[in-house]
């Protein structure tokens, strides 16, 4: 089931983006965010990927039997995103979205809103994006936020300066009806858009609203 809002200049330029990546990369769920679910164990219900890309994440969640909602602001990834879930036998589990999430989002609540690798080479208010995002979370249920915390060679901006774990965190802007479940910056390998690969560190928040 997919819902499109007007188009967007960021529409545009991701999909401008998405044409020209392989439609396999961004396919399998972000290991980050598999420790993250693994070590804190919420029971599946209804959760929503914030800039899915190819739905590595989202259909990674429904396969574990999570109810995904799917975002993005680009209709190729989308079309990818539900066109895998058909194959993998899960469209019953996912429900693709279109918003630019500078202008729209999802109707909540959900027990889960995830935010993995939400960053672009345009214009975008990122923390009121996220403190918005939390907004969709139920009481009782969790946001997890994976960002980059340092610069791979293809990323756009080598002179990008990145926050701590800390300094993201507040930016958000959150009440006090949250508890910290991780905060850090661990390592990884990544491997980029064409095959290359260097290390990395990335802000792993993971925060639970009060029930």
């Amino acid at each position: 089931m997919a819902s499109m809002t007007e188009h967007t200049h960021g529409e545009h330029y991701w999909d401008e983006h998405y044409a020209t990546v392989d439609p396999s990369w961004g396919t399998r769920p972000n290991a980050a965010l598999v420790d993250v679910l693994g070590a804190l164990a919420p029971t599946p219900g209804r959760a929503v990927d914030l800039g899915c890309g190819h739905g590595g994440d989202a259909l990674w969640l429904a396969s574990l039997g999570w109810h995904v909602t799917a975002v993005d602001a680009a209709a190729i990834a989308l079309g990818r995103v539900a066109q895998e879930a058909a194959d993998s036998g899960l469209s019953s589990q996912v429900t693709v979205e279109q918003h630019d999430l500078r202008e729209s989002m999802p109707t909540g609540p959900f027990d889960l809103v995830t935010a993995t690798y939400l960053h672009g080479p345009e214009e975008f208010p990122r923390a009121a994006v996220l403190h918005r995002a939390a907004q969709l979370v139920a009481p009782g249920g969790l946001f997890v936020v994976i960002e980059h915390a340092s610069s791979a060679p293809w990323f756009w901006d080598q002179h990008w300066v990145f926050p701590t774990p800390a300094e993201s965190l507040a930016s958000f802007d959150l009440d006090d009806a949250w508890t910290i479940e991780r905060l850090d910056a661990p390592r990884r390998t990544a491997t980029g858009p064409d095959g290359q690969t260097a290390e990395v560190s990335d802000n792993v928040i993971a925060v639970r609203r009060a029930a």
